[in-house]
């Protein structure tokens, strides 16, 4: 028995969008920014962390304890992420397909 996988020809897997070069420079800059503290030594013990956020796309800001990596404060908090998260398959799970929609 053979078994192949079944794909068109030509298909390949959805690509995420790239980033628009406007929004990637910015996110550079944030980067720069972030390391200039860090080496300033200006929170001590601590540093300034940028992450973007997978679910969302959205930048995080963090202050983490060098050593250990607790993370002392984030902008915006988690339960933040997780509520925006939530409403968001919230919506999308509540939304009518088109092709079921009624107009009045």
């Amino acid at each position: 028995m053979d078994i192949s996988s079944i794909s068109p020809n030509g298909y390949s897997i959805p690509q995420p969008e790239p980033a628009p070069r406007a929004e990637a420079a910015q996110r550079r800059q944030l980067i720069q920014a972030a390391r200039s503290i860090n080496t300033s030594g200006m929170f001590g013990h601590n540093q300034l962390v940028f992450v973007v956020d997978p679910q969302t796309h959205r930048p995080i800001i963090k202050v983490e304890d060098r050593e250990t990596h607790e993370v002392l404060l984030q902008l915006p908090p988690e339960y933040v992420l997780r509520l925006a998260q939530e409403l968001h398959l919230g919506s999308a799970q509540n939304a009518e397909p088109v092709a079921d929609m009624k107009f009045r």
